[in-house]
């Protein structure tokens, strides 16, 4: 913790933060719920100034390791939303997933969160597996709408370099028709949809802040921040980040950068693109997709009502 709390010094420096000005706080990226509450007071304590009030402070937390003692330890500390990777609720596929709990170990993790009194709780659920039927799926989202929810994010099982399922690319089995059965039926449970992966009674505000093109400040190993056109990269190796925190990487953006990820991160969410940030040929390509019922353009800003097609619309605009 000494090196997360002297690379906090920093960024809170380098970042010009004033009092009241952090509007969310995220744990995660790992496993939170495997250290003890009392090992983040300190960051808390530094963090305390700053914070506006009534914020959202969100910890992930894996439901084999998330005890109630942890739970009731973290809400103490002022963290008011927990989100648990669940992933399944059927025991076959979490053994496939190879996660370390089982279905019942999950349903007890969320019940468990709303005695600590977390009011704000959200679950994720993995998709697109291998052996994954509408039968699966319903019975994990009938599950997990019995549960005290107010957030569901559903991410497609992707497959990626240096992971257990590097050598086993079938695992994964996206189809167009499954994704969008299980959107419609994750809104027929009254979850709105407010970006590709996550629905809600409640839309967490960091979520928000991301897709906004907000700036943050990435503390721990492996973490990325962004303050205005750089991007920062504190050392994805554990050991050498403990010896120093402050051996941090810059990316310089450039505005054509900025614009991209502003039009790809604005289509895959609620926030949209302001038109404003276009230039007459993007300009031109939006407003043919509001002719063909695409795109929205309201206030200023094309919104995109169909997520599934998001990185299309982009690439079709930019």
């Amino acid at each position: 913790m000494l090196s997360l709390e002297k690379q906090l010094a920093f960024e809170l420096e380098r970042f010009q933060v004033a009092p009241k000005e952090i509007e969310s706080i995220f744990i995660g990226g790992g496993t939170p719920s495997t250290i003890e509450p009392k090992l983040y007071e300190k960051i808390f304590e530094s963090l305390r100034p700053y914070l506006k009030e009534n914020i959202e402070i969100t910890s992930e937390a894996n439901p084999n390791s998330a005890t109630q003692t942890w739970l009731e330890g973290m809400h103490q500390l002022g963290i008011n939303r927990i989100s648990f990777g669940v992933q399944s609720f059927d025991d076959a596929k979490l053994k496939l997933l190879n996660r370390a709990h089982n279905a019942t170990q999950a349903k007890e993790a969320v019940l468990n969160a709303k005695k600590a009194g977390f009011k704000n709780i959200s679950l994720d659920l993995i998709y697109a597996t291998l052996g994954d039927s509408k039968e699966l799926l319903q019975n994990d989202l009938k599950t997990a709408f019995s549960l005290p929810i107010n957030h569901l994010s559903a991410y497609a099982l992707t497959i990626e370099e240096g992971t257990l399922f590097e050598k086993k690319p079938h695992m994964s089995k996206e189809r167009l028709n499954l994704t969008s059965w299980l959107f419609k039926k994750i809104a027929n449970f009254g979850f709105g949809q407010y970006e590709i992966s996550n629905f809600g009674s409640y839309k967490s505000t960091h979520n928000l802040g991301y897709w906004e093109y907000k700036d943050y400040i990435g503390l721990g190993s492996g973490a990325v921040g962004k303050f205005g056109m750089q991007r920062y990269y504190p050392s994805t190796d554990i050991e050498e980040y403990i010896k120093n925190p402050l051996s941090i990487k810059t990316e310089q953006l450039d505005l054509n950068d900025k614009k991209t990820e502003q039009i790809f991160l604005g289509l895959r969410s609620c926030v949209g693109v302001d038109k404003n940030i276009l230039n007459a040929q993007e300009l031109k390509r939006a407003e043919f997709l509001v002719q063909e019922k695409k795109l929205l353009l309201k206030d200023d800003t094309f919104y995109n009502t169909q997520y599934l097609l998001a990185d299309e619309i982009a690439l079709f605009i930019s």
